[in-house]
């Protein structure tokens, strides 16, 4: 980015760590997939280039964003959705920045004498808005030499603009020249020494000052490499539980994904260690290392294209392992609802690795750090939602999935990410030093990882639980009627109802409950007995998905989570209803709006209704 006689340019790399000085071919900051070329024009700042910001500006502020250069602080959501509403706002570019706000931990050091992100340091990422697409070019089939592609001009998902990244020195220059109105309020302001002025524009001396931004970055395909371990299962072979986490990274990896991958590689080592002493599990095992995950998902979502007609018929889990650590406070875990009771035991089974908590179990300081805010008597499990290799198994194939990690404190710790995440600065020593200096937590995310694993692979029975899923889809419906209820006279206006929802879900934890009654009585002997209840909980997933997809995103096919429209990394529940009602009000034609969210209620009822009979008897 240049103003016209050049007066100032951003950095095209960040200054390398102590020791690092003379390493080659380190990646400069950049966004993967952003467009070619050299928009100029007037500045105009959208705080977190989120949904809500652009509202605030469009609808509150009455500024325009056509035309202009939009710079937005990273933090809050997947930096591809600031991306996609800039280009819905009229932007020709967009500038991606880390505020000290966000990416800077207050009393601490930057690195390397610190954790958090310094002056220099960006952020690396892809911008691509791909919804469970995998390879923007194959979308729903893999990405193999006989494959049809499109051009890339066709290619799902790709920006239309510029996007690059840049650190808060930089930014900080950037801002500082800011003209048009004050920030609305002080969600706005990061903590800069700078106004956090809107634009359009400089003031000043800068006043006839414009930025120009120049992207040139090439795209070509080029192979990628997963790589597949099969430990096969001696009663069960036909049924698989995958273990599978990225390898790739944007430059070190040194927390993204290295913290995951050696996990991966240990408990593999366990697993052998026990295969050569003679054991073998139930169930098949398929262990995975995905490539190209920084680039949109791409090693496991074809992977999974590839080989879906088989997934879906044997696939029972799929456990995720990417970074085990984004923080050293407490367990942080995103899985189904079937997996609730399984986590819970195993964390009881696991020492807690934190200070304060020696001789107590994982399950102990997770639940006092971090309690469910439904239930405080159990610790937080969140809903799935994207960002990581999960979500083809999950959100498109609807396999039982989950996730566990480390993390920082959610009440005290403000930052986004880590501070020096997807950055130069993310290393080997940083963990050592400040992260996880005896590998202990990185260790007890192991222990948890592998023993999830273990017990999905070798009980007898698999041990899913269908009562907790009532327990959650009650939950979201009432989530979802209350957010209805905000609209009482368009409810009544249009007949709009939530009952046969309602409905499907009592019936459905009615079928929960009589199953997990049989299944108690059931003759541990009669391994055809014991396996058709099996095929029932492995299909029970598979049951809340709609081959035809959510809405505009055909890849996106479970009913009842889905990332978030707004927020790729974050779940959202019943996303068909949500998404038809979200900013409902402003929509021109009521009739029809109301319309598709009861279109949207009705899918929901038949699909829960449905899953509820996969649960009843066979015969």
């Amino acid at each position: 980015m240049a103003w016209m006689s050049q007066v100032f340019n951003t950095s095209l790399f960040e200054p390398p760590p102590q020791g690092y000085e003379n390493v080659t071919d380190i990646l400069p900051p950049y966004n993967a997939f952003s467009a070619q070329g050299v928009p100029e024009a007037d500045l105009v700042y959208v705080n977190y280039g989120r949904t809500e910001d652009f509202f605030k500006l469009e609808r509150e502020m009455g500024i325009n964003c056509t035309g202009k250069i939009v710079i937005a602080r990273y933090g809050k959501i997947f930096r591809g959705n600031k991306v996609k509403n800039a280009i819905l706002a009229g932007a020709q570019g967009i500038i991606l920045y880390s505020d000290p706000a966000d990416y800077c931990a207050p009393g601490v050091d930057p690195y390397p004498n610190g954790w958090n992100l310094p002056g220099g340091g960006a952020q690396r990422g892809n911008v691509l808005n791909l919804n469970g697409a995998g390879d923007p070019l194959t979308p729903g089939y893999p990405a193999k030499e006989y494959t049809f592609r499109y051009k890339v001009n066709e290619g799902v998902g790709i920006p239309k603009i510029p996007v690059h990244p840049i650190g808060y020195h930089d930014a900080e220059v950037l801002l500082r020249a800011m003209g048009g109105p004050a920030a609305p309020d002080s969600s706005w302001k990061g903590s800069l020494n700078v106004p956090y002025n809107i634009g359009p524009g400089f003031t000043g001396n800068s006043s006839t000052r414009k930025v120009r931004m120049h992207v040139h970055t090439s795209n070509k395909i080029t192979r990628i490499y997963n790589v597949i371990g099969i430990l096969r299962g001696a009663l069960e072979p036909d049924r698989y539980i995958i273990l599978g986490g990225h390898r790739d990274s944007w430059v070190f990896g040194g927390i993204d994904p290295t913290t995951g991958a050696a996990v991966l590689q240990e408990i593999v080592r366990s697993f052998g260690k026990m295969k050569m002493e003679g054991w073998r599990p139930r169930r098949t095992i398929i262990f995975a290392s995905w490539d190209a995950e920084e680039f949109g998902l791409l090693g496991s979502t074809e992977w999974a294209e590839e080989n879906a007609k088989v997934l879906q018929e044997r696939a029972v889990a799929y456990i995720n392992t990417d970074s085990s650590i984004e923080g050293n406070y407490t367990l942080r875990v995103d899985c189904t609802p079937l997996l609730n009771k399984l986590v819970y035991n195993l964390t009881k089974e696991i020492l807690s690795p934190d200070e304060g908590y020696e001789n107590k179990s994982l399950y102990e300081s997770w639940l006092e750090k971090d309690p469910s805010t439904e239930n405080n008597t159990y610790p937080r499990i969140n809903k799935l939602g994207s960002g990581s290799d999960f979500e083809a198994y999950f959100q498109r194939l609807g396999i039982a999935s989950g996730r566990a990690r480390y993390t920082k404190n959610r009440k005290a710790d403000k930052f986004s990410n880590y501070p020096v995440y997807h950055t130069v600065y993310e290393t080997f020593e940083l963990v050592e030093k400040f992260y996880d200096p005896t590998f202990k937590k990185q260790l007890t995310i192991a222990r948890l990882r592998g023993k999830l694993v273990y017990e999905l692979a070798d009980s007898q029975v698999i041990p899913f639980d269908c009562r907790d899923y009532g327990e959650a889809l009650k939950g979201y419906s009432n989530r979802i009627y209350k957010l209805a209820k905000k609209h009482e006279e368009q409810l009544k206006l249009y007949k709009v109802s939530f009952d046969p929802l309602f409905s499907a879900v009592v019936n459905f934890s009615k079928a929960a409950a009589e199953f997990h009654r049989r299944l108690e009585q059931v003759d541990k002997k009669d391994s055809l007995a014991v396996r058709i209840m099996n095929d029932q909980l492995m299909l029970i997933e598979r049951a809340f998905t709609d081959p035809l997809g959510l809405p505009g995103r055909k890849f996106y096919r479970h009913v009842i989570f889905a990332p978030s429209s707004h927020n790729k990394y974050a779940g959202e529940s019943f996303p068909g209803i949500y998404d038809a009602m979200f900013d409902i009000e402003s929509k021109a034609d009521q009739h029809e709006a109301w319309e598709e969210v009861k279109r949207q209620i009705s899918i929901a009822a038949f699909t829960v209704q449905a899953a509820a009979g996969t649960l009843k008897e066979v015969a």
